[in-house]
């Protein structure tokens, strides 16, 4: 199979077009591919159609972010992109639909007697929080989403009896073809019948249970599987798994919001975490060995004597997976140790007195260097 085009190449524009230089670049690409201005060339209408797809993911704010990190895998593994998601007719109705049938026609399967469209089920948007040792690992969520789903006493098809008769409006063809002006004259216009929905059939007997839609609403337990590394905004999608369509049309999918629930001791900054400690004057003058908390559990760290606030240690292999441009996740971040130190506010008599005496010692007075060394620490 051909390796795809890089959407940004197919409409011939930059990375850092804007939303208007990418739908001009896709009227002209359209304008110069349909098949009404090239009959029989096929390199032509395969060409309209990359341009269609391309515009269809890059005209989309939140496709076009995906697609700008993951790429086409991406695209496909994280709530992508397939020619059944695109509906042409909106898409270049924007542009006048001057170009009239034949567009509908080369993606429905209305026209010429081929398979008819089948109708789509609407998406479901759907929010999972997800702990951050959720996230290091990947994890199974099942949660019950209210949809609707295929009418069991029909099956989904709507009829009482399994009876259809010929559409009316549309005598079976599964579409109307109707007159428009336009720039380039009077074009005739091939729409969707919008009785039959382009099945060419309609109920006879409606299933009293559903009134003849097919579908009717209840509840399902959907199982999702979450790959290791997302992060908090993200959307994966699973198909099929949103509405069912009328009359046994094509389920829609259900999108899945990723929300982090923030941890107690870590705070997360992409595949790096962060852990404020606070060491008390003793052990960062002396060294010592704290407890510091990670995913996996708590590990020993050794202080080494004169650690000054401002410093970093750093575990490595601590952090979090990273992922790659295609959805994959790869190594793992750091866990990074901001050390801070406890002055404290009330001493005994006793303590003070120990105070005073080292304070007199020039060693716990701060040169020059020491201060430059602190600064360093804080600002790098």
């Amino acid at each position: 199979m051909a390796q795809k085009r890089d959407y940004y190449e197919v409409l011939e524009v930059p990375k850092t077009a804007t939303a208007e230089e990418i739908k001009k670049a896709y009227r002209k690409k359209a304008i110069q591919y349909h098949p009404d201005r090239n009959p029989g060339d096929k390199e032509a209408e395969e060409k309209f159609k990359e341009a269609a797809e391309a515009y269809s993911v890059l005209s989309d704010e939140q496709k076009r972010k995906r697609y700008d990190q993951f790429g086409h895998a991406g695209m496909n593994d994280m709530g992508g992109f397939s020619a059944s998601d695109i509906d042409l007719s909106d898409i270049f109705s924007m542009f006048g639909d001057v170009f009239g049938g034949h567009f509908g026609s080369m993606f429905s399967g209305a026209r010429g007697g081929g398979a008819r469209p089948q109708m789509r089920g609407s998406d479901l948007r759907v929010k999972v929080k997800l702990t951050l040792n959720d996230i290091l690992t990947g994890v199974e969520k099942k949660i019950k989403v209210k949809k609707l789903v295929p009418c069991q006493y029909c099956h989904g098809s709507g009829s009482a009896d399994g009876s259809t008769e010929t559409c009316a409006k549309c005598h079976g063809t599964g579409h109307v073809v109707t007159q428009k002006r336009s720039v380039f004259g009077v074009m005739q216009v091939q729409q969707v019948c919008p009785d039959c929905h382009g099945e060419g059939q309609t109920v006879k007997n409606k299933c009293p249970h559903c009134s003849g839609e097919g579908v009717v609403r209840d509840e399902e337990v959907i199982t999702i599987n979450i790959p290791a590394g997302v992060a908090d905004g993200m959307q994966l999608t699973v198909p099929g798994k949103g509405n069912a369509a009328p009359r046994n049309g094509i389920n829609g999918d259900l999108l899945v919001l990723i929300e982090e629930e923030q941890h107690p001791e870590l705070i997360r900054d992409e595949s790096n975490l962060i852990y404020n400690l606070l060491l008390s004057v003793p052990t960062a003058t002396l060294g010592g060995q704290v407890e510091i908390p990670t995913l996996e559990g708590p590990v020993k760290v050794n202080i080494a004597e004169g650690t000054q606030p401002g410093k970093v240690l750093r575990l490595r292999g601590k952090g979090l997976p990273n992922i790659d441009r295609y959805g994959q996740s790869y190594g793992r971040g750091d866990l990074l140790i901001n050390v801070g130190v406890y002055i404290p506010e009330h001493l005994s008599r006793d303590e003070k007195k120990v105070m005073a005496e080292l304070a007199k010692s020039d060693n716990v007075k701060p040169g020059s260097s020491d201060k430059r060394n602190f600064l360093h620490n804080l600002f790098g």
